[in-house]
């Protein structure tokens, strides 16, 4: 039987490109900010929701809200925030695949760190295959550019790279607190508890991004109302997703998790090609087959 936390991590994968597109959209009616608040301003009845509908069908309960819960809850929301508006922000230069492809830099980096603070373990073969996974998805990035030594460091160096490596760093900042915040809160359920993190962070970011919105953006909010239709759907396919990558944080590491969400990448270059209407070259094909070989090899370190 193929464990929960894989099933969630590969659900939380496609929702996440879903959404991403979705929100790439927004981008023609609402800036960057405008575009990032929608997910959290209408993913909070969304991750309501879904939590009130498994309570429902599960019972069970959750620990104490502590000063330690909500410190890391505050931390995964605003690293979140961040990277969601770096990724965005990314898209300018090479297009979505791309920009969603230099983030995925944020296996090996949240891997270190989850190692760092976490205390978590990787086998070497899991190791040789998030470095595999990565390295298919830089290919993905790299291709078509001048790959001499020069060439490498002006394509890496570049505005939308640095943008991309950076909302990598912001969301695996953000995996660790989101996996110690379900530590904090403690229960008889980690899927329960990781839904109640889900509706709790989704709120914070609403006051936070929200809040930053009205202060420097005023005239934006009401953009983001009268695009309730579209900004309602993106709100909930990010409830959706946050809901299956915290769970898949609470029962596996997150090292596993994010070097797993690797086919993110499968699913973007299918929603590049069939709904944002983009070009898919060969040396895309093969990138996607070398992250599927360095997930798999992820796997069989884990489990063979």
């Amino acid at each position: 039987m193929i464990p929960g936390w894989i099933l969630f991590t590969v659900a939380a994968a496609a929702f996440q490109c879903w959404r991403t597109a979705k929100q790439q959209k927004l981008r023609g009616q609402l800036s960057v900010n405008g575009a990032g608040v929608v997910r959290y301003l209408y993913g909070v009845p969304a991750g309501a929701a879904i939590l009130g509908a498994y309570w429902l069908a599960f019972g069970g309960s959750v620990g104490e809200f502590s000063w330690v819960f909500w410190a890391y809850c505050l931390g995964g929301g605003l690293g979140q925030i961040i990277g969601t508006n770096l990724l965005i922000m990314s898209f300018a230069g090479r297009g979505f695949a791309v920009g969603t492809a230099y983030s995925k830099t944020e296996a090996i980096q949240a891997s270190i760190i989850a190692i760092v603070l976490l205390g978590e373990t990787i086998p070497w073969l899991s190791w040789l295959g998030i470095a595999i996974s990565v390295g298919g998805v830089l290919y993905l990035s790299l291709a078509g550019a001048n790959l001499s030594a020069k060439g490498l460091i002006e394509a890496t160096l570049q505005p939308s790279a640095m943008l991309g490596i950076a909302a990598g760093f912001a969301f695996a900042v953000c995996s660790v607190f989101i996996k110690s915040a379900n530590q904090a809160l403690g229960g008889d359920d980690l899927v329960l508890q990781a839904l109640v993190c889900l509706v709790v962070i989704n709120a914070l970011q609403t006051v936070m991004q929200g809040g930053w919105l009205l202060a420097r953006e005023p005239g934006e909010m009401a953009r983001v109302f009268s695009t309730w239709r579209d900004s309602a759907v993106v709100g909930a396919l990010s409830a959706c997703g946050s809901g299956c990558w915290f769970s898949a944080f609470a029962l596996a590491p997150v090292a596993m998790v994010r070097a797993v969400g690797q086919v993110e990448i499968i699913f973007t270059l299918l929603v590049s090609r069939f709904y944002l209407r983009e070009r898919i070259r060969m040396a895309d094909r093969v990138g996607a087959l070398v992250v599927v070989a360095g997930v798999v090899l992820v796997l069989l370190g884990r489990y063979g």
